[in-house]
């Protein structure tokens, strides 16, 4: 028999505790995630249509799993995710991409949350879901994920995913919400280095640096020390230069004491002009524990962006996420890691010149287009 192009996802994924009694099985385990994995892949959405797909397609998987009893049902699929314990699916999905993708020297890593907006329980107003993803920029890969049941405590969701992680050589960028002494410091011990949004959460640390740059603009850097960095995008109409400007004048910042290794901060203007419209202005500061490079922080400061208009278009377009009404359990957390394991797989297959959702629908029709995709998790992809 060829070798099985699930052989890296079983073995990564065998630690995971099966959540039913032992007396009580019918369907492995691994089979139940492979099958769910491949549906995804192939543009199942929900467990009606992962158990359909399972079952339009089990000859083909019977090349690869044995299946003694058939493909489970919907309500079956549902009630395994939706207790599997998140956490574990979660650091299994962490060790098998970092068993799998090889990252860039120097890599820009993006922390952001994403709500799942569908998720929403009986009773409840609005999803209670959140989800931190680390993004890696450059290679456009999920690293891995933690799962919070409010927005607001990504805070302590942060430091957990950062120890989960390698950070060595990494330059690290959050938005204000992770712009915390203990998040610094997490990053500063695990090697890496750190690209914090700054706002009037750090009270007076936030006045002195928005001071600080007041003047520099002021007096145009005269006998300041900086170094600055601009770009020019045009689209939809709309101009807009950006400015980076980096100073290491942080000696004298009221609490600069208090962050690990803090080396320099930074400011991103931005100018938009729109033909009929004024120009809007906007600044925003950032804590930096880099020397004062304005390419690198705008490359990071970029590469934060970069969360928002790739994994997670990627998700609400690609995956339908905001849509998917999943919340039994833990099912909605679960089945967000299988897409991020998804998005990941179809990131890295170059081949088709389409989209995400397109993708899908190709690995739906097509299974050679399938085992392509799914010879991403065999292999290492080497660093760019």
């Amino acid at each position: 028999m060829t070798s099985s192009p699930f052989a890296s996802i079983i073995e990564h994924f065998s630690d995971l505790d099966d959540p039913r009694a032992a007396h009580r099985i019918e369907y492995q385990l691994e089979d139940i995630v492979i099958i769910t994995l491949c549906a995804v892949l192939c543009g199942a959405d929900n467990w009606v249509e992962v158990s359909n797909y399972g079952r339009s397609k089990a000859q083909w998987l019977k090349q690869w799993i044995a299946l003694p009893n058939g493909i489970p049902s919907h309500d079956t699929f549902e009630w395994v995710f939706a207790r599997l314990k998140p956490q574990q699916l979660q650091q299994c999905f962490l060790n098998w991409t970092q068993a799998i993708y090889q990252l860039s020297a120097g890599e820009l890593i993006a922390i952001d949350g994403k709500t799942l907006r569908g998720a929403i329980a009986p009773g409840e107003r609005r999803s209670l879901i959140h989800m931190v993803s680390a993004w890696a920029s450059h290679n456009r890969l999920v690293l891995g994920q933690r799962t919070v049941a409010e927005k607001s405590n990504e805070i302590t969701a942060i430091p957990e995913l950062l120890k989960m992680l390698e950070l060595e050589g990494a330059l690290v960028s959050i938005d204000a919400m992770g712009c915390q002494t203990a998040i610094a410091e997490t990053i500063i011990e695990g090697q890496g280095d750190y690209v914090l949004a700054l706002k009037g959460n750090q009270g007076d640390l936030y006045n002195d640096v928005v001071q600080l740059f007041d003047h520099a603009c002021q007096t145009q850097f005269q006998g300041i020390e900086h170094d600055s960095y601009q770009t020019v995008e045009k689209g939809h109409g709309r101009i807009e230069h950006r400015t980076y400007w980096t100073m290491g004048q942080t000696d004298y910042l009221l609490g600069a004491e208090r962050w690990a290794q803090l080396k320099s901060i930074g400011c991103v203007e931005s100018c938009r002009r729109q033909p009929g419209h004024p120009g809007t202005l906007q600044r925003r500061y950032y804590l930096l524990s880099i020397e004062g490079d304005a390419q690198r922080f705008a490359d990071a400061v970029r590469s934060h962006w970069g969360i928002e208009n790739q994994l997670h278009w990627i998700l609400d377009v690609g995956f339908r996420e905001d849509e998917l009404r999943a919340c039994r359990g833990y099912s909605a957390q679960n089945l967000s890691v299988i897409r991020h394991i998804a998005a990941n797989l179809l990131q890295q297959e170059s081949t088709a010149k389409c989209g995400v959702k397109a993708k899908r629908l190709k690995a739906g029709w097509d299974d050679d287009y399938l085992l392509k995709i799914l010879s991403a998790a065999a292999r290492v992809i080497p660093s760019s």
